[in-house]
Order: structure tokens, then C-alpha cells, then sequence
């Protein structure tokens, strides 16, 4: 499907562009959004950008909707891939020309016209230096993503888009498969959601060369494992973290191989717990 997107993309004059940094360090520890993409042009008045056309982002949020006891709800994790066209746009009708190729990529993946729905309101947003128009967009009453036309307060000409969906909501959308399932296949059942999404989004962040620390982007990396059930890995998270690396290494090399992010998780989890690691526990036993 990221092959799709990337030809249809491009065939609309959106080629693919590298991803930014998982570590921000500006507003944000890390990267919650392919618009970060704009900050040059929208939050400091600059007539560039950081990166522009089709991103395949991968990003961290906490925000997902939780149900009554907590647990992320079907459709939401705390580490997905956002798709997003990003780029500045000289007027409205190219932000129109922007979501009309994208109504064209959804009916090439499958997605028919009648079963898509755009609804929001034309009256602008602000949030600090940047104003906006937001759109949004959903098929079969299931929310894909939104298009959004932004601009610097202070110089109004300087004008954007975001188009914005995520990868693993668009396949389960155009799939209707069971959500753990698509997301986490053999694993699906071998440990509670929230420790699948935790060693999930754990590996991006360790794999990303962002090892636990006390504050700033290592507290995020603290937190996340701090999150693992322990009883739910006992036999250690080696072979769970090799399929999320082998995931996140589609969209951009990680600096990190998988057996180091391995090590770095059960030792991190050693620390946090008191107890030993699996490998330990075992070495320990042997002996």
C-alpha cells in the first residue's frame, strides 16, 4: 500500500521526501507530525521548509482515545506511520487541487467516492503564530485523516497544506481486518495490547538511538518500557522487537539493530523492576 501511495503521490507532483528526525528537541521532545515539516515557513515567517511532498513520518502521541479502563481503543497506538503531503500552496485552489488528487489516490486503492464523507468548518483556527482550515475526511463513518490549510499570522501569503492520514488506520480501513491483527499479526495474542503497543513504540525510540534517560526524549523512552508487563514477557521481547524493526526500518534505517534494542528494552526493564533480565535469569540458573 506504500508503494500505491508513493506512485500516486508522485504522479501528482508529490514526490517522496526522507523523514525528519524522530528526536525534535523544539516545541516538542519528538516528532508528534509530519507538519513539523512547515515550521520554517509557518512558526518563523521563512520562505522554506524542512522537507515537502509525500512523508511517510513515523511519530509518537499519547493522545490516542482510551476506553473506561485506559486501554487505547481500536484504531490508536502510541507510535504510527503519518502519511502527509506537505508543501506551501500559492492560494485556496491549489489546496483544492491537493485534496482532489487525494480523493483520486483513495479511489485507486479501492476507496469508492460515495462512501467518503469531508465535513469541518471554513471559519479559521489559531494557535499561537499559525492560523488554519480544517477539513476532514472519513469513509464509511470511520475517520482516515484531515487537510489542512495553514498560514504564518503575520504574513498571510506565506500559505501551506497538510494532507494527513495514518498508514495502519488506512489499512485497516480499506482491510476491515480485526485491529490487533493488522498491527501486531503472530503476536497479536501473545501479550496484552498495551505491551505490544509499549515493545512497539520501544523499539522506534531505541532503534532511533533515544536510550533511557531521566527527562527530555529518554524520559519518553523511560516511560514507554516502564509500561511492559513483566509476567506478559518472560521468555524475554527479543523476537517481538525484531518484527517491529523490521517495520519501522521501512520508512527510515534505524541506528540502532534489533538485538541491541532487544538488550536495551530487558535491561531497562531490569532496572525499573529489580529483576533480572530473561537472559540473565537464565544464565543465572545454568549456573
Amino acid at each position: 500500500m506504500l508503494d500505491s501511495l508513493e506512485t500516486s503521490f508522485a504522479s501528482d507532483g508529490a514526490a517522496r521526501d526522507t523523514c525528519l528526525p524522530l528526536r525534535w528537541g523544539r516545541e516538542t521532545e519528538l516528532t508528534i507530525s509530519a507538519v513539523q515539516a512547515l515550521d520554517p515557513l509557518l512558526k518563523d515567517g521563512r520562505p522554506h521548509t524542512y522537507r515537502r511532498g509525500l512523508l511517510a513520518q513515523p511519530v509518537i502521541r499519547f493522545t490516542g482515545q482510551r476506553d473506561v479502563s485506559g486501554f487505547l481503543k481500536d484504531g490508536f497506538l502510541t507510535s504510527f506511520v503519518n502519511i502527509s503531503r506537505v508543501q506551501p500552496v500559492n492560494n485556496l485552489d491549489e489546496c483544492g487541487d491537493v485534496l482532489d488528487g487525494w480523493l483520486t489516490t483513495l479511489s485507486q486503492l479501492g476507496f469508492h467516492a460515495r462512501h467518503l464523507r469531508i465535513y469541518g468548518a471554513l471559519r479559521p483556527w489559531r494557535r499561537r503564530q499559525v492560523e488554519g482550515i480544517t477539513l476532514r475526511f472519513d469513509h464509511l463513518n470511520l475517520t482516515l485523516g484531515d487537510i489542512v490549510l495553514l498560514w504564518h499570522t503575520d504574513h498571510p501569503d506565506r500559505l501551506a497544506v497538510d494532507l494527513g492520514t495514518g498508514l495502519e488506520r488506512l489499512a485497516w480501513a480499506r482491510t476491515q481486518a480485526r485491529w490487533g491483527d493488522l498491527i501486531y499479526g503472530r503476536f497479536a495474542h501473545a501479550a496484552p495490547p498495551a505491551t505490544l503497543d509499549a515493545i512497539r513504540t520501544a523499539t522506534l525510540l531505541l532503534g532511533s538511538g533515544i536510550s533511557p534517560a531521566s527527562r527530555g526524549a529518554g524520559g519518553v523512552t523511560r516511560r514507554v518500557v516502564g509500561t511492559i508487563a513483566p509476567d506478559a514477557v518472560r521468555l524475554g521481547v527479543s523476537a517481538i522487537v525484531r518484527d517491529a524493526h523490521d517495520y519501522w526500518s521501512l520508512f527510515s534505517p534505524l541506528s540502532a539493530p534489533w538485538p541491541e534494542v532487544a538488550r536495551a528494552v530487558e535491561t531497562e526493564m531490569e532496572r525499573q523492576s529489580g529483576q533480572p533480565t530473561p537472559r540473565e535469569a537464565g544464565s543465572a540458573q545454568h549456573l
